[in-house]
């Protein structure tokens, strides 16, 4: 009789087990001091911040007067980041965030496009497959946990402990309601760049597999816009934190 409950509780959690592995493509683990990690992440991470610096050095290693070539993209790039960060931050505090916000927009931008022009697919590996960095759940988890990080050292560094009142502020019965929304934010700043970004991957992959030709390639165009779009939300979302973070209450 006890054999048989057993195997019934067995038949009961074992579904729940199995769920709970349930993961979004196949992975290649490392394991680096005793934690399993997804080595992929790392080598496509690897391959955008040697984009980045690349780009970086051919636009400043001789800086002229009357910026030509890749000079002109870097700086565009520096304006437009700029003037993000003191739209969303306000023009006394925002350039010591120019730096922050100008990483995390050109990491998520040169990740996600590289999820749409290089093929990372015909890369094989031992186990698992190479894929843009973004498309995995703990890339945006991270950095959304990174911008969480820095509007809370935002705020503390400008108010101290004082900084905590907000959560009481206009009423001390909103505390649950402040607290849930500091949780709220680096999840919806994750799921929704880790979903557009895998769904943008799926939906070509399957129309490339079943019309390799002509039909993928207006979809490819508009997912350059979409990755590009994500990027910009992101950063716009975490500057806009960290000038709320700043702002007096």
């Amino acid at each position: 009789m006890s054999y048989i409950r057993e195997n019934l509780t067995y038949n009961l959690i074992h579904p729940i087990f199995e769920t709970s592995e349930v993961s979004v493509g196949q992975h290649f683990y490392w394991n680096i001091f005793g934690f399993p990690v997804h080595g992929q992440v790392l080598l496509t991470s690897w391959v955008v911040l040697l984009i980045i610096g690349v780009l970086s050095f051919l636009g400043n290693s001789n800086l002229q007067q009357v910026p030509t070539g890749y000079q002109n993209l870097t700086e565009y790039i520096t304006e437009y980041i700029r003037d993000l960060a003191k739209t969303q931050i306000g023009e006394e505090e925002y350039l010591a965030w120019v730096p922050f916000l100008g990483t995390i927009f050109l990491f998520i931008f040169v990740s996600n496009w590289s999820g749409a022009l290089i093929p990372w697919g015909l890369i094989e590996l031992p186990h698992g497959e190479l894929a843009a960095p973004t498309n995995d759940i703990n890339t945006t988890v991270a950095l959304a946990l990174l911008t969480s990080i820095a509007y809370f050292y935002a705020g503390l560094r400008k108010k101290g402990l004082g900084y905590f009142k907000r959560y009481i502020e206009p009423a001390a019965f909103l505390l649950p309601i402040n607290v849930l929304e500091d949780f709220t934010k680096p999840l919806s700043l994750s799921f929704r760049l880790f979903g557009n970004i895998l769904a943008d991957e799926l939906v070509v992959g399957v129309l490339v597999a079943l019309v390799p030709l002509v039909v993928p390639i207006p979809l490819m165009l508009l997912g350059l816009f979409t990755s590009a779009i994500q990027a910009l939300v992101f950063a716009t979302l975490a500057g806009a934190y960290i000038g709320e973070a700043l702002e007096g209450h």
